[in-house]
């Protein structure tokens, strides 16, 4: 396999954490790794292959400019790298925009994708996770460009999470059809139709935000706007939730003992609610495999990315959504 390309610049710890991730995965997995950026500000590579970039995309900058004024950027070379075939996938924790904007610039759609959608998988306790999508790359959308997001969601589920029959569920504020937008209610409508979804899939219909992290289903769609919403909120109330809870058992000298009895018997749900097992987000629909991780994402997190998009990569998930994608569902 070729490369996985790397981008270490623009992350919230620095490229040493991403080139510590980087350097993990190609030693426990035996996963080739170029980085992408610049030399003189990467320190130790430890051996691992470099592209060399002179830019980088900072987080205030605007994304679709700076890609295309900054051509020696980290994530534009990176995405090129992928096109030219010199790596065969991407993985960043730059500026979000900007590895989105490369990617679709640099690398182009998939033949039939209206639009490419970000696609994170949300933690869920004692089960696989759910996939969410989309968590903004796309603020607004038609019923049309959900209705790919539906279908490449339950081709990135069948994958990623070894589902042979992905249940895929619309958001909304009630699990009647009647409920929700006109965006909403017009996308049930055409999920509802027989052989809308791919083989093995199933549209079981409406969920709500409390059914998230529960296993109810599979796939979740969602334009961009409420999906990132959806989703940061979901991440906040988690570290809000858990923090609240070691700080109250901290509180006294009761529960610092209880909490060292607990403490074990928590560590599993601890490790399963924590968002650097994934990775990052797929961003799905561009026509080679890029992995969107976490500005603030740990080595650990670097790791799991690379692993992912390894994995993504032999399981040839690109032309699996190629055949997902039905002309029906082109038309905006």
């Amino acid at each position: 396999m070729k490369p996985v390309a790397v981008d270490v610049m623009g992350a919230d710890r620095g490229p040493a954490e991403i080139i510590s991730g980087a350097r993990q995965a190609a030693a426990e997995f035996a996963i080739p790794v170029a980085l992408v950026g610049d030399p003189a500000l990467m320190g130790d590579t430890f051996g691992l292959d470099v592209i060399a970039a002179s830019e980088s995309v900072d987080p205030g900058e605007d994304p679709a400019n700076a890609v295309r004024r900054k051509k020696d950027a980290s994530v534009v070379r990176a995405a090129e790298a992928v096109r030219d075939g010199a790596a065969s996938a991407m993985v960043s924790a730059g500026n979000t925009g900007a590895a989105m904007a490369s990617a679709l610039l640099r690398i182009g759609r998939i033949s039939g994708v209206s639009r490419p959608a970000i696609a994170a998988p949300l933690p869920v306790p004692g089960h696989r996770p759910t996939i969410l999508l989309d968590c903004g790359a796309n603020a607004e959308c038609s019923p049309a460009w959900l209705v790919q997001f539906a279908q490449m969601g339950a081709v990135f589920a069948a994958q990623r999470f070894a589902i042979a029959a992905p249940r895929v569920s619309l958001l909304s504020i009630g699990e009647e059809p009647t409920k929700g937008t006109p965006l909403v209610k017009a996308t049930h409508a055409l999920l509802a139709t027989e052989g809308t979804l791919p083989s093995g899939a199933v549209f079981v219909g409406n969920v709500e935000g409390r059914d998230a992290l529960t296993g109810a289903t599979d796939v979740i769609v969602t334009d961009g706007f409420t999906g990132n919403v959806l989703l940061k909120s979901l991440e906040g109330g988690v570290k809000v939730v858990m923090g609240a809870l070691v700080s109250s058992l901290g509180a006294s000298e009761e529960g610092r003992s209880a909490l060292a009895v607990l403490s074990p018997l928590l560590a599993p749900l601890v490790a399963e609610l924590d968002v650097d097992n994934y990775g990052g987000a797929m961003l799905l629909g561009v026509n080679g495999v890029c992995i969107i991780s976490h500005g603030s994402s740990s080595a650990k997190a670097i790791v799991n990315a690379v692993k992912v998009a390894a994995e993504m990569v032999e399981a040839d998930l690109i032309e699996h959504l190629r055949q997902a994608i039905t002309p029906a569902a082109v038309s905006d």
